[in-house]
């Protein structure tokens, strides 16, 4: 009854806690220039036309014309300065934002990376402080930048996006908006100067502007948007049953080289299902802390580290047998899908490499939990 009560309580705190943050809606694209920066400003002179104390904490209008003439009637927040490496340098002010409490601040750019001695390393960081201050937030970022999307981004593009946002970030939104074009749309842009400068254009033609990647692109944005209107109507929309709740597990090996792929697939899974995850790793008595080499001890804590920030629970097990570990933990935790790395991958080998894999087949369909084969 003790527990009941403290559930209870703990539930009416979050409630509160959650009806004291600010609202936040993120403008998302398939890539620059298809006019992200120019719509927020354009939201942001409708507000002020209907009295809501709007204010810009950070705009990047990367010198275009039609975008840099709407900051003109807005009212600007002065960035910080900040001397770095013998040069004088600009962030948005995070503080002075907090202290004038605007009702809404438009936020630009939210996978940037501050400078070094910043509060925060991010400054999706420094959104999350602002709407944790009770003030409204609307920013923009592009596909590319999404966590659990950089392999699929890398694939596409050839490019390995360095300036990341976790889902989690995007979880947290209010609103999520696509802004759409078309490739031909976004390449006349392109062509007419509106995106780069003349001398950056052929490069960008024949680099990450090609129509083929823009397709790509657009159909992950098209896919992402949809996923978390999916999610919003399943967690708002009253009324309507509940899908079975899925619980996902996907299973890593000191030796997974393809480690991240198996998390970002399974971190996608569960936000599409808006579920529960964790990232189970079993050390066999040969990996022990005495004995791992250090650059595999290394690679599993960055693993860990990323699937923490894509919101998984780790789950860490010692046991001699790996596919009886994985049995006992789905069972324990209710999992209902297993995500593992394909056939060439160490994990697989090593469970085929044992008597019992026909066992946990038939444990895992005896208990209704799927086992998905990642590439």
């Amino acid at each position: 009854m003790d527990t009941e009560k403290e559930n209870n309580v703990k539930h009416f705190l979050d409630l509160i806690q959650k009806s004291r943050k600010g609202k936040f809606k993120v403008y998302i694209g398939m890539s620059a220039g298809v006019g992200k920066t120019f719509r927020m400003l354009q939201e942001a002179h409708t507000l002020l036309r209907n009295g809501i104390d709007v204010k810009i904490g950070f705009i990047e209008t990367h010198n275009r014309k039609e975008t840099h003439d709407l900051l003109d009637g807005l009212p600007v927040i002065p960035k910080r300065s900040i001397f770095y490496k013998g040069k004088h340098l600009e962030e948005m002010d995070v503080q002075a934002i907090i202290n004038l409490r605007p009702e809404v601040v438009i936020v630009d750019e939210l996978a940037h990376t501050n400078i070094e001695g910043s509060k925060n390393g991010k400054r999706w960081q420094d959104v999350m402080d602002i709407i944790d201050a009770g003030i409204n937030v609307i920013s923009a970022v592009n596909i590319q930048h999404i966590e659990s999307l950089n392999d699929d981004v890398r694939e596409i593009t050839g490019i390995e996006v360095q300036e990341r946002v976790p889902d989690s970030v995007l979880k947290a939104a209010d609103e999520v908006v696509n802004i759409d074009l078309t490739a031909d749309e976004l390449i006349a842009r392109l062509k007419e100067g509106k995106i780069y400068t003349a001398e950056k254009i052929a490069s960008a033609l024949n680099n990450f502007f090609q129509a083929e990647h823009i397709l790509q692109l657009r159909e992950l944005a098209l896919k992402e948007v949809a996923s978390q209107v999916e999610r919003k109507v399943e967690t708002e929309v009253t009324g309507l049953r509940n899908f079975k709740k899925e619980r996902f597990m996907a299973c890593i090996s000191s030796n997974h080289k393809t480690a991240k792929t198996v998390i970002r697939k399974t971190a996608r899974l569960a936000n599409y299902y808006h579920s529960k995850w964790y990232v189970l790793y079993v050390e066999l008595p040969k990996e022990n802390s005495h004995n791992i080499q250090l650059d595999k001890q290394r690679h599993l804590i960055n693993n860990f580290k990323l699937a923490t920030e894509l919101g998984a629970e780790i789950i860490r097990v010692q046991h001699s047998r790996v596919a009886t570990a994985i049995t006992e933990q789905a069972e324990a935790r209710r999992i209902t899908t297993i995500c593992i790395g394909k056939p060439h991958l160490t994990l697989l080998k090593v469970i085929l490499s044992t008597n019992i894999f026909k066992a946990l087949l038939n444990k895992l369909s005896s208990n209704d939990i799927d086992l998905i084969l990642l590439s």
